[in-house]
């Protein structure tokens, strides 16, 4: 059920990476250089910390003009489907969040959708309707870094050929899995292994024109192969070998191959390419490898339900409330480039990533494809991550009192409207 998507912040993430879809590098922003995004949530603390102060509430109103899309509610219904599964409950009570709270949130905030008329409106029936959570993040004061990923798209063929001679394959039968997706006995064969015994031959999904691409589709766990006739084949996460993701960008920056300002997927592309024989060194390093299945209807997040453009988050499962709604305050790039602009938003908590396993790290979906790519590269920025919770006693939205809604009220959209 851990299926994954391509996360573009392969340098933070071939650096630092996530999950079923993972992401490629970036560089690390200077002046950041010493923050530990990773640092691990100290045993026995909850990843969330309830706001008494309404002062420090983001303007959820922000979030009215992306939130009255379809995406949104799409997302919402995938998170409600998926606690409607009784095996939901078993991750749950997380802290002091439970099931029956998680989805009394979910359906309260499609209510909340229909009530709210204008931004302001929004705002208001969130602040009198709902408790909201912060993310302690890395410091415990609810800083959390921000990265992007996406599902990528690759030339290649479903039968071996001269331009498409770099495998990926199937979850070999021998390998079990527990509940949780994990290798029952420990780890298996390395990737190195994998890769120079031949050992899987006959067990190949797809197959791909160059080595590095493969690499990054077994690092990302899903994405969607264009075949020679033009039509799209759709790869998802089947398993894992059960060894620990290892990021390489941060070698070849310590090595002197990139400069560390400047690492991203794309450039480890142009060093791959320029220096095929580096592939070994570095691959290598790396023991994890994904293994595949067909697909359709995706890409699935670990919920085992599709993700939503910008409207589903990766996180820590272990420490975060899968399903639950959340709203974003950070930053991201405009569509047409890397410029920076405030990005605050409504997503549901649908995903997680083998890098993204603290309360300083989160992982927004960005779509399919290359520019979905690009601009999923470009992510990396700080903000804050907010959960939100229906207040006890309340399943329905309390109406406005008359006089509360400022209907002539407009908050302009940071990213405009999407049609």
């Amino acid at each position: 059920m851990q299926s994954r998507i391509i996360t573009l912040c392969f340098a933070a993430c071939l650096a630092a990476m996530p999950f079923a879809c993972q992401k490629p590098e970036q560089p690390l922003p200077l002046g950041q250089i010493e923050k530990d995004y990773d640092r691990p949530l100290p045993p026995g603390q909850f990843a969330l910390r309830k706001l008494t102060d309404t002062s420090m509430y983001p303007k959820f109103g922000d979030g009215w003009y992306r939130a009255k899309g379809l995406g949104l509610r799409e997302a919402v219904q995938h998170s409600i489907d998926y606690l409607g599964a009784p095996s939901s409950k078993k991750y749950f009570p997380i802290g002091p969040i439970s099931h029956e709270k998680v989805v009394e949130s979910l359906t309260l905030f499609i209510d909340v959708l229909d009530q709210a008329n204008s931004p302001q409106a929004l705002d208001d029936l969130i602040r009198q309707n709902f408790d909201v959570y912060i993310s302690v993040g890395y410091d415990n004061d609810g800083t959390v870094l921000f990265t992007g990923y996406y599902s990528p798209i690759f030339d290649g063929s479903l039968t071996p050929t001269e331009q498409f001679r770099y495998p990926l394959y199937r979850l070999p039968p021998e390998i079990q899995k527990d509940e949780n997706g994990e290798v029952v006995g420990g780890p298996w064969q390395t990737r190195q292994e994998i890769e120079q015994s031949h050992m899987l031959d006959g067990q190949e999904i797809a197959w791909v024109g160059d080595r590095f691409e493969a690499y990054v589709v077994t690092v990302q766990g899903s994405g969607f192969i264009r075949l020679p006739d033009g039509t799209l084949h759709e790869i998802g996460y089947a398993g894992h070998n059960g060894h620990e993701y290892t990021p390489i960008g941060r070698m070849l920056v310590a090595d002197g191959k990139i400069d560390r300002h400047r690492l991203s997927l794309a450039a480890m592309i142009r060093h791959f390419k320029q220096y095929p024989q580096d592939l070994d060194q570095y691959l290598y390093q790396n023991k994890r490898y994904v293994f595949f299945q067909d697909s359709k209807g995706g890409p699935y997040g670990c919920l085992g339900k599709p993700v939503t453009s910008f409207h589903s988050l990766a996180t820590d499962k272990d420490i975060f409330p899968r399903a639950a709604l959340t709203f974003l305050d950070t930053r991201i790039p405009q569509e047409s480039g890397s410029k920076m602009q405030t990005y605050r938003s409504f997503a549901l908590d649908q995903d997680r990533g083998a890098a993204i396993r603290a309360p300083g790290r989160c992982d927004i979906y960005m779509g399919v494809g290359d520019a979905a790519g690009q601009r999923a590269g470009f992510t990396y920025s700080e903000g804050k991550l907010y959960y939100l919770f229906a207040k006890d006693g309340i399943t329905t939205a309390e109406p406005l009192a008359a006089g509360e809604v400022d209907g002539g009220g407009r908050i302009e959209p940071d990213l405009g409207r999407r049609r």
